[in-house]
């Protein structure tokens, strides 16, 4: 048996407390953890299309010339996810690329010069459903870049 005032325990007014801190930590990093999914995912973007313009130049080294790709997946950027090549597009299985698994962002590649000589590569993305696009670019000569982003991520 315990003796009378030895029992242990949290007041309601300690426990009252310690849930007001929770919840304004909550508060604080919600937002954040988003947010940096949010860039997790829109990292995917420039990862995508080196790898593209890896397969370009190599397309490029046999055959002379640079390929057209139409845009994959075809589905609208809002809808979350799709796989890569959802669009039945082969023009990217030409050229020796095949994205792993499911992708945020829509990719196409287009010729610059009439001489198929030059080929500029677009990644869009909406990760947030804003339909504000974050767009990054490649070319034969520069690396993946950021064109524009939405100011949200």
């Amino acid at each position: 048996m315990a003796k009378l005032g030895t029992e242990r325990g949290f007041t309601l007014i300690e426990l009252m407390i310690v849930v007001a801190i929770v919840g304004i930590l909550a508060t604080i990093a919600i937002p954040n953890f988003l947010t940096m999914q949010y860039r997790a995912k829109r990292a995917e973007l420039p990862e995508v299309l080196d790898g593209i313009r890896t397969a370009e130049k190599a397309y490029f080294a046999e055959w002379d010339t640079y390929t057209e790709a139409a845009q994959t997946p075809t589905e609208p950027l809002i809808n979350g996810a799709w796989p890569f090549n959802s669009g039945g597009h082969l023009a990217f299985e030409a050229m020796g690329y095949q994205a792993d698994g499911h992708v945020w962002g829509r990719y196409y590649v287009y010729y610059i010069s009439s001489d198929t000589s030059t080929f500029e590569a677009m990644g869009d993305s909406d990760i947030d459903k804003d339909n504000a696009v974050c767009r990054f670019r490649a070319t034969h000569e520069l690396k993946p870049m950021l064109v524009y982003a939405n100011n949200i991520y």
